[in-house]
């Protein structure tokens, strides 16, 4: 009998749509081999020759906390462009932006005063960002306790007016991810002064941010709200927050002395950095990935966010070694002002907007440089899905792709519908370094920063070459 199978209409439209999908898979196949293959080299270049780490060890060995205004931070902006000016991209430039020139002033000194049990024994304080000084006699007053605000203003002006306020709310330490355990407790440290300052206090002193007990006070900016008087504000150390706390227990009349000279001067210029790579093919969809080049003074800012800075620098360097010509532009921003003031941040989106630029797409570092574990994706535009299929080229580098969020300086884009993203490190030992005189060069493992680099660098190519 004839077999008439291959005239059957069936068979006929069964061999078109394999002539049509078989080539069309193996094209989507021939990609991703390609896409595995320059992601694997850009790894291989980032932990075989290694230059974020180096970079890392200059800024902060040789220039040191960044604190917006300072000659560091001018030293830091110089730094960073020769740097991306060495890497052969295709422009650097200078956006530039008046920042708040607060400065911390000589030794700060805080004292328990006259207890019952242990008499007087200073304490280890530093002053919180943006804080006014006590002036050279420092302050010394009644102490009063509190959780949180609703404890504040249960007590009434009757019972605060004259005194200082102790806010004494720890970490959630059960709280798997460390940054919602921040969340959480930071608060208090951001608003309690002039929450405080309405009821009458002359001071404020919080309990640093951490999980950890121990004797480093932790700075960060507090913020006084317009028509607040405005009062002196400290972070005591954790091992200071538990001793005052088990004092006042038995004895409410115990005072509290602290010292402090800081001051705000008048606001200075300074600039964000930015390295560009032009698209080849849609050079006016732009990625940005950054970090915030200032940090606070206490110590060398080398987690926070010295390890974002240098990263996001590498991304440039990794891509361009690897021989990737990206099909829409690239962006490396060193950011200026993120920890007392987000001016850096601001500036950069305002001028975006103004020059009608079309951002697709911002990745931001500044949760450290441990291990990367996940980079966190903003689904307010519904790109995570897109984004999700990219999951198994991050998978054999253990970097899980999620839904959340990207840093403070990328924020303000998002109201131009650019998609914002973070690397997301173990966070487990972060908040022990987090605005202290331990967030040192030292604390930095080198291939740890080296992984983050070129996770980053991964997400920055796929994102050029394919969009959003």
């Amino acid at each position: 009998m004839k077999n008439n199978y291959c005239n059957h209409p069936k068979a006929i439209l069964l061999l078109l749509l394999m002539w049509w999908v078989v080539p069309g898979q193996a094209q989507n196949n021939k990609k991703s081999t390609k896409d595995q293959q320059l992601i694997r080299k850009m790894y291989d270049l980032s932990l075989t020759q290694p230059k974020a780490y180096e970079w890392l060890d200059f800024l902060c060995n040789k220039i040191g906390g960044r604190l917006a205004g300072s000659p560091q931070a001018a030293a830091a902006v110089e730094f960073t462009r020769q740097v991306m000016d060495t890497l052969g991209v295709d422009r650097v430039f200078l956006q530039d932006v008046m920042v708040p020139h607060w400065v911390r002033g000589d030794k700060e000194i805080g004292k328990i005063v006259n207890s019952q049990k242990i008499g007087s024994q200073e304490v280890r304080v530093c002053a919180l960002g943006n804080s006014v000084g006590t002036g050279g006699q420092g302050i010394a007053a009644e102490v009063v306790e509190v959780k949180n605000f609703d404890e504040l203003r249960k007590l009434g002006k009757g019972l605060v007016q004259g005194k200082i306020v102790f806010f004494n709310r720890p970490f959630d330490n059960t709280k798997i991810a460390t940054f919602r355990a921040y969340g959480g407790a930071v608060n208090q440290r951001g608003s309690g002064a002039s929450e405080a300052a309405k009821l009458g206090a002359i001071g404020m002193v919080v309990r640093s941010m951490t999980g950890r007990i121990d004797d480093y006070p932790h700075t960060g900016s507090l913020r006084y709200q317009l028509n607040v008087p405005k009062i002196p504000a400290v972070a005591i150390s954790t091992k200071g927050a538990e001793l005052l706390s088990s004092l006042l227990k038995d004895d409410r009349k115990l005072k509290f002395y602290f010292r402090t000279t800081c001051k705000m001067l008048k606001e200075k210029k300074s600039y964000n950095v930015v390295g560009e790579l032009k698209g080849t093919q849609y050079p006016d969809e732009i990625i940005v990935v950054g970090g915030h080049l200032d940090s606070w003074d206490t110590g060398d800012g080398a987690h926070d966010d010295g390890a974002g800075v240098v990263q996001s620098m590498d991304v440039l360097r990794l891509i361009k070694a690897a021989g990737i010509k990206p099909k829409r532009t690239i962006r490396a921003v060193m950011f200026m002002n993120e920890e007392n003031g987000l001016r850096g941040g601001r500036k950069y989106a305002e001028l975006a907007a103004q020059n009608k630029e079309k951002h697709i797409a911002a990745l931001e570092s500044d949760a450290g440089g441990f291990s990367p574990r996940a980079i966190g994706i903003n689904n307010d535009f519904k790109k995570f899905a897109k984004v999700q299929k990219w999951a198994k080229l991050f998978a054999p580098y253990g970097v899980q792709l999620r839904q959340g969020g990207g840093g403070a300086d990328i924020g303000p884009l998002r109201t131009q519908g650019v998609t914002i993203m973070g690397l997301s490190p173990d966070g487990q030992r972060y908040f022990d370094y987090h605005h202290t005189e331990t967030d040192t060069f030292d604390k930095v493992n080198p291939r740890e920063l080296q992984l983050g680099a070129a996770a980053m660098a991964t997400m920055v190519y796929l994102l050029a070459e394919y969009g959003l």
